[in-house]
């Protein structure tokens, strides 16, 4: 609750009073300023509706081309939310934003992508030859295109931007295929 009340710039104390019943009433701009921090529309909230919209946890930052450590950078399900895009259940779904310039012009920086995973720590042969987000045996986060590598159990990262570096014969300790991709600009964080 602490969080919303600073989300949505309102006192605690009134949002905790709300909460608890101990009043019925708030004035518009506050009412205002908490429907949309909870991602609801005013007259959701004025009725009592605070279910909202459902939403997906970003775990952190995928690199693709900069060298980012792996991207569970919060408890699970207590990073930063973001809208759950419509056609795709929250449920087992993952969302990264993407650091760096290596898969321009698909993905950019800032970007949002969703994935689920299907093993904690396997690249299932089904990812082979498809835009990835996957960790290197380093504990490095990347969205890449990955193929498989000159010998078994080493893979090849590629990188769509021809500017941009490939990663070649590497370990993997997971892959996992992209569901979505977001551009950042349509992307509804809460």
């Amino acid at each position: 609750m602490r969080k919303l009340a600073e989300k949505a710039g309102v006192s605690y104390e009134q949002l905790k009073k709300i909460n608890q019943g101990k009043t019925q009433s708030t004035n518009a701009e506050d009412a205002l300023r908490i429907a949309a921090a909870l991602g609801i529309s005013l007259e959701s909230f004025m009725a009592g509706e605070f279910e909202g919209t459902p939403t997906i946890a970003i775990a952190g930052k995928v690199g693709a081309g900069a060298s980012v450590p792996v991207f569970d950078a919060y408890a699970k399900g207590d990073g930063p939310q973001v809208i759950c895009p419509p056609g795709l259940s929250p449920s087992g779904v993952v969302a990264v934003e993407v650091e760096g310039d290596s898969m321009e012009p698909v993905y950019s920086a800032g970007d949002l992508l969703f994935y689920s995973r299907n093993g904690h720590d396997s690249v299932p042969s089904d990812v082979i030859g498809h835009r990835c987000v996957c960790e290197d045996e380093e504990g490095m986060g990347w969205v890449k295109q990955v193929k498989a590598g000159d010998e078994p159990g080493l893979f090849h990262l590629i990188s769509l931007n021809p500017g941009a570096n490939n990663i070649w014969n590497t370990r993997l300790k997971w892959a996992a295929r992209v569901r979505l991709h977001w551009p950042s600009d349509l992307a509804r964080r809460l």
